[in-house]
């Protein structure tokens, strides 16, 4: 009734208009439809739509597949058909829908909240840092980011008052010693050594680098509190350094005092051992074995990861950037943790900041610059969105702090003043913000503070600055949909995507594994499609030069494969077959290795002198082999070998019945591919061994023989290759087991076709061919 009253008088208020010489406004432009290239049932897409979708693909894929525009008007209609379907059942309205799709959201929500520019200014000036190696010393004043403001005033003046004092002539290292909170000054005098980028605090690492050498810089305020920062010296950087190690152990209880202490003798006889075999030309990485305390990287040679400056105690880093030729070694060194010898292996430069700046701008947006990126996009969005705090609201809210929010117990009170209930405490974008909602996040990111200098009141301002912030960018991440058109276009087609996941998953990919009468039929019809060619069942050795190919083929030419990797024997003493303490972590070392490699076999001889009892070399190896099954090594993986009173090897001079009275080990294994690792332990990659059944063009060192049985030897492209070919089979059908991979997959196929035409049906497809015309052009 409404509208037909307004539509009757529509015609005349025009006609008044216009007699009376009304004044009209601009004419009112009606924007033309855009144009539809497709519809699905009552569902239409635009012919921008579909463009910006083709245009997309063309660039994101991958060029040597990229579908013309006919083919592509195909997959842009089975796509929106699954998506609807999807729809149809309601799985875009579920809970876990909604989870996932806000966990892409903000994750592809960051690219578009960070300030590029920020970052990349701090990413590039990490990498100017990182060529540069600063040694610093400090002095920390403590004082608590939440402290008061007459604390956080005195701890400041005192630092200006202790600069006065170091610029007047005091010595930086006394000063330290003497008003630094670091607990570390009392021993170091402040200094933190060589430094380079991230390994500090920011603000502390632009102090270091801005400061000239033999300055002392302003009070520079951390989370920790106030620093006066020193620099010592200044130095390119030395790149990072790849080392292998020994490390003799200290007894715990012995004292640095005059070295008189056993252990200390013991510990830096044992490593001058070591230094004396190594320098008549013994392997370090055999010594390592015999030697070194460091489990972790004992049977590796005693190779540790790579480091760089700041990782290593400095009498370590020391040595070791002190060897410049790969393979030199240093003499022995003490630390904290015993004696070492260092071996380089190779010194590394600074990679180019082409190659690193992925992973500074990756370090950048997580260390603690992570706080400069976040409030220089603040500022960024205060400058769009409006923020008003309500005063009074405020200062009731903050004065509700007390003690227990300072040892996080703080909690919302059952009822509030009716001064701030409900009340809007802030403002963004004219979108209120209530108290309530301000004290439930105090509830759940208060922190206790152990600082005796934090102030409630303080904490409580600084939790309502964050609040505020988090509001002013939740306010732009709610619109970037509105203000990019790129963004909105990847979330719909993020969303497509799990919808299409979804809905693939029931109708086609789970149908496909669990249909074995639709497998086996498909199977029978296409038995053709599923053949193989002319193959050979072969193992291909590849070395690079003679000498390998003859040592690796000794150590295949029996299974098990004998492996050239020691581990440490048992020593006895007399009549002695109980394991020591010594002896169980010897064999503990064996233990970790057995569990590590599950096709290594251990081959345990024992043996007994003279003047031993008979049944003790026995006894010796039952001991070892009781304790291995004990520790779940399975008996047909253990190897005895009782030599009694005969072993092989020096039966006269000084010591034979010491080496007589031994447990030794020998490791086998069922696998080539323990030989294989074996082998490259020196020389990564040098050795390949690959067996399985090949067709032509699998292998081309295979495809330069004859295919007959038997065993080849080649050279080509620098190396040596041995092929043994066992057998060749013709060609011929895959059985059902042997295609049923493909099967699944053609059998895919299929389903997604029948389901596409019930689709189809349901939802008729309309081609508009004018507008793929104009497209095509």
């Amino acid at each position: 009734m409404t509208s037909n009253r307004i539509s009757q008088k529509v015609p005349g208020i025009v006609l008044l208009c216009l007699l009376a010489g009304c004044k009209s406004s601009a004419p009112v432009v009606t924007k033309a439809p855009e144009p539809v290239i497709l519809k699905l049932g009552n569902k239409s897409f635009t012919t921008d739509e579909f463009f910006q979708s083709f245009t997309k693909n063309q660039i994101n894929g991958d060029s040597a597949r990229r579908t013309d525009l006919r083919e592509y008007i195909d997959l842009f209609t089975n796509l929106k058909l699954k998506v609807m379907a999807a729809e149809q059942e309601g799985r875009d309205t579920t809970e876990g829908f909604r989870e996932e799709i806000s966990t892409y959201r903000k994750q592809l929500a960051q690219s578009y909240l960070n300030d590029k520019e920020v970052i990349e200014h701090l990413t590039a000036e990490a990498y100017q840092h990182l060529k540069e190696e600063v040694n610093v010393s400090h002095i920390l004043f403590a004082v608590a980011e939440d402290a008061a403001p007459a604390d956080t005033l005195a701890a400041y003046n005192q630092a200006l008052d202790v600069r006065k004092q170091i610029l007047a002539g005091t010595d930086f290292s006394t000063a330290a010693r003497q008003y630094s909170k670091d607990p570390t000054a009392a021993m170091n005098g402040g200094n933190l050594g060589y430094l380079t980028a991230f390994q500090v605090v920011y603000p502390l690492e632009l102090a270091a680098y801005a400061t000239p050498v033999g300055s002392v810089s302003a009070p520079v305020r951390s989370r920790s509190g106030y620093h006066l920062v020193k620099v010592l010296d200044k130095r390119a950087n030395r790149g990072k350094i790849h080392v292998a190690h020994m490390l003799v152990r200290i007894s715990p209880s012995a004292t640095t005092s005059g070295g008189g202490d056993e252990g200390q003798r013991a510990a830096k006889a044992r490593i001058d051992e070591a230094y004396n075999r190594l320098e008549k030309g013994e392997p370090f990485d055999m010594l390592v074995k015999e030697f070194s305390d460091d489990r972790e990287s004992r049977n590796t040679g005693g190779v540790l990861p790579v480091f760089g400056v700041g990782q290593m105690v400095q009498p370590f880093e020391e040595a070791a950037y002190g060897l410049s030729q790969p393979g030199s070694y240093s003499k022995p060194f003490q630390t904290n943790y015993g004696w070492h010898i260092v071996r380089l292996i190779e010194r590394q430069p600074l990679e180019s900041f082409e190659s690193m700046a992925g992973a500074l701008r990756q370090k950048v947006v997580t260390d603690t610059r992570a706080e400069v990126v976040r409030q220089a996009l603040v500022q960024r969005l205060r400058k769009t969105y409006s923020v008003t705090e309500s005063p009074d609201v405020l200062a009731k809210t903050l004065a509700m702090a007390d003690s227990s929010l300072l040892t996080g117990k703080w909690k919302l009170p059952a009822t509030l003043d009716a001064a701030i209930e409900k009340k809007p405490i802030l403002l963004v974008n004219k979108q209120p913000y209530t108290a309530n909602e301000f004290l439930e996040t105090v509830v759940r990111r208060q922190q206790p503070r152990k600082d005796p200098s934090s102030s409630a009141r303080v904490q409580m301002e600084r939790l309502f600055r964050r609040f505020v912030d988090d509001k002013v960018i939740e306010q732009e991440e709610a619109a970037l949909e509105k203000k990019y058109p790129e963004f909105r276009s990847l979330m719909n087609d993020i969303r497509d995507g799990v919808l299409l996941s979804q809905v693939m998953e029931i109708n086609v990919w789970e149908k496909s594994l669990v249909d074995s009468v639709g497998q086996r039929s498909y199977y029978d019809a296409h038995k053709e499609k599923y053949r193989y060619d002319q193959r050979a069942a072969a193992t291909i050795l590849e070395v690079p030069n003679d000498d390998m190919l003859k040592q690796a083929s000794e150590m295949l030419a029996k299974s098990p494969y004998q492996l050239r990797r020691s581990v440490e024997e048992l020593n006895y003493g007399v009549n002695q077959s109980a394991l020591t303490t010594k002896q169980r972590e010897t064999l503990f070392d064996l233990l970790v290795l057995m569990i590590k490699n599950p096709d290594y076999l251990v081959e345990v001889s024992g043996s007994a002198d003279a003047t031993e009892r008979d049944t003790v070399s026995a006894s010796r190896i039952r001991t070892v082999v009781n304790f291995l099954m004990a520790n779940r090594i399975p008996i047909v993986r253990i190897m005895e070998k009782d030599y009694g009173k005969f072993r092989p090897g020096p039966t006269t001079g000084p010591g034979k019945n010491e080496k007589a009275r031994r447990v030794t080990f020998q490791l086998f294994s069922t696998s080539k591919k323990d030989v294989e690792k074996i082998l490259n332990t020196k020389q990564p990659g040098a050795v390949k061994l690959t067996e399985g059944t090949f067709a032509k063009g699998a292998n081309p060192f295979l495809d330069a023989v004859d295919w007959q049985p038997g065993t080849t030897t080649i050279r080509r492209d620098g190396k040596v290759a041995l092929i043994k070919i066992d057998q060749i089979d013709p060609p011929r059908l895959k059985t059902f087991d042997e295609a049923r991979g493909a099967v699944i997959n053609d059998y895919q196929g299929v389903l997604e076709k029948q389901w596409l035409d019930r689709l189809k049906q349901q939802y008729p497809v309309q081609m508009n061919e004018e507008e793929v015309r104009k497209l095509a052009k």
